[in-house]
């Protein structure tokens, strides 16, 4: 149940985040509930299409879509009577992230994919609705950027398999992964941290 409203408080987060983008771009109202919707649930149906797992997890059950509709509705009031919170929804979004990543991970596990499928399973979990909110917003997506994003989500990921391979039940190994990918996006947005860029010499 706690994962459930874990993922739930992930879904939400990141509708959120679309929405932002969403008025920020100026859409309309219908323009801002579709770049939220992509957001949220983005990278979590490209994940189940891919590994073949039907139906999609927001067809099994609408509490992903009932969060969207809340968390886009209150994002949408807020931002009418009050300034954005940008340090509090990046905060947010951390956490957003270190579940949906791990969380895909799990799904893929499941389905016993190669541990190099799984990484990559609970990555795109956790970035692919960001990356469809940035190209629709004419943005070049984070991961392709400097940030550490991405990066976290693999880190916290590659935790999770170290632990599951080490016995530990998998509800300790998905909090210390989860955990891993939070406290690295973390630290990136608190420190400046970033990947070096890689040019080409002249």
């Amino acid at each position: 149940m706690l994962l459930y409203v874990l993922d739930l408080f992930g879904v939400a987060v990141f509708a959120a985040s679309g929405a932002l983008a969403g008025m920020l771009a100026r859409l309309d109202l219908f323009g801002v509930l579709v770049l939220a919707s992509i957001t949220a649930v983005g990278g979590g149906t490209i994940r189940d299409v891919l590994l073949g797992h039907y139906p999609v997890f927001w067809i099994r059950d609408s509490g992903p879509l009932l969060a969207i509709l809340g968390a886009t509705a209150f994002t949408v009031a807020w931002v009418q009577f009050l300034p954005v919170p940008r340090d509090a929804l990046l905060i947010a979004d951390a956490f957003g992230l270190a579940v949906f990543a791990i969380s895909g991970a799990q799904v893929a596990e499941r389905m016993r994919c190669h541990a190099l499928v799984i990484v990559l399973m609970g990555t795109l979990t956790g970035v692919g609705g960001g990356v469809l909110r940035d190209m629709l917003s004419a943005k070049v997506p984070l991961i392709l950027r400097q940030d550490i994003y991405a990066t976290a989500a693999i880190a916290g990921i590659l935790v999770y398999l170290l632990l599951r391979a080490l016995k530990v039940p998998t509800a300790g190994a998905f909090v210390a992964g989860a955990l891993t990918v939070a406290a690295t996006r973390l630290a990136a947005i608190a420190y400046g941290l970033q990947l070096p860029i890689v040019g080409i010499a002249h």
